[in-house]
């Protein structure tokens, strides 16, 4: 199984410093062009992966259903990707990167060509590629942000199962205190996953959220993750409210001698919503400092294209993306594969 994050070492090493501060959990999947070993989950991953995003695949690969290289077939393509949401600077850096990968290598056929899209799309995806790190100090902090319905908190579920399966302590904070549905279902996930939460009913965010910092760093736990209330970028008033929250949690790392906090701010957008998916990236960046992003429901998607319209255009590392409901159906993202799964 790849591993999903690693633990950066301790400022200090020393005989008290707890082990796992220290080792890396595992080797993060790279975009190298050679084809690895590949494990056999990570196989049937690559397969649910391939079939989520069949759409998308089935409306750009068409284009490479002809006989000879000419001038229709790029301006089938260049339509075919802006179809999938890949956005106009990164359709134009793609077929521009194209047309000169073809002349150098005097590409003959179609299916050359689209082998080269794939090395063209795997380097454009390429900054994406991030793993995400716990440490030196911890516990690490994690915000969590997304708009209604993109499968925020499901992912924070799926996310603590991840965190746990790799050997670390977990405490969840339920600070989308407005909606009590949002709250239980935070307690649900802890439960299925045996980790603690802090949660107050019709509680202030900020307050939940201070509280859940110093009572990580208490309880010795390896991450803090806190779930916010899910809103739209357009909703100034709760927009301000979240960078409140993130300056609070900032308070309580100081005054828990975590320094900075916190450590990773992550939106969760769901892949179906296309170019609005890339709005969203914009807006929170903007707001909160986003360190990565978590992109959901790729299964089934025609717009999966917007990953390359986010690399082109706000490079956010994408940490995770999921396919489906399963606990077991959010991984790590790796930029061959999904331009091979895309292409393909």
């Amino acid at each position: 199984m790849f591993s999903f994050f690693k633990k950066n070492p301790p400022v200090e090493a020393s005989a008290a410093t707890d082990a796992k501060t220290a080792t890396p959990l595992a080797t993060e999947p790279t975009s190298t062009s050679v084809n690895p070993v590949v494990p056999a989950g990570r196989q049937s991953w690559l397969a649910r992966l391939k079939a989520g995003l069949g759409k998308t695949a089935a409306g750009i690969s068409s284009v490479f259903g002809g006989t000879r290289i000419d001038e229709a077939l790029f301006e089938d393509l260049e339509s075919a990707l802006l179809m999938a949401d890949a956005g106009v600077a990164a359709t134009e850096t793609l077929i521009a990167d194209l047309r000169r990968k073809a002349k150098d290598t005097k590409a003959q056929t179609p299916a050359q060509l689209k082998t080269l899209l794939i090395d063209g799309l795997t380097q454009l995806l390429s900054p994406l590629e991030k793993p995400l790190t716990l440490g030196p100090q911890l516990p690490t902090v994690i915000m969590v942000a997304g708009v209604n319905g993109a499968g925020k908190t499901t992912s924070i579920g799926k996310l603590t199962h991840r965190l746990a399966d790799e050997g670390a302590t977990v405490l969840l904070a339920a600070a989308d205190t407005f909606r009590a549905a949002a709250r239980e279902q935070l307690t649900v996930w802890a439960e299925r996953n045996t980790v603690e939460i802090v949660s107050q009913e019709g509680g202030d965010p900020a307050a939940v959220s201070y509280d859940a910092v110093c009572a990580g760093k208490a309880r010795k736990k390896d991450v803090v993750l806190i779930d916010t209330a899910g809103r739209l970028p357009t909703q100034l008033h709760l927009m301000e409210e979240l960078k409140k929250m993130k300056r609070v949690v900032q308070k309580a790392g100081e005054a828990s001698g975590l320094g900075n906090c916190p450590q990773e701010v992550l939106l969760v957008i769901d892949g179906n919503t296309g170019q609005n998916a890339l709005a969203q990236v914009r807006a929170f960046d903007d707001a909160l400092g986003l360190t990565g992003l978590i992109i959901t429901k790729l299964d089934g998607t025609a717009k999966g294209g917007v990953l390359a319209a986010i690399a082109r255009e706000r490079p956010v590392p994408v940490y995770f993306i999921g396919v489906g409901e399963k606990l077991e159906e959010l991984e790590t993202f790796n930029a061959r594969e999904f331009a091979q799964a895309l292409l393909e």
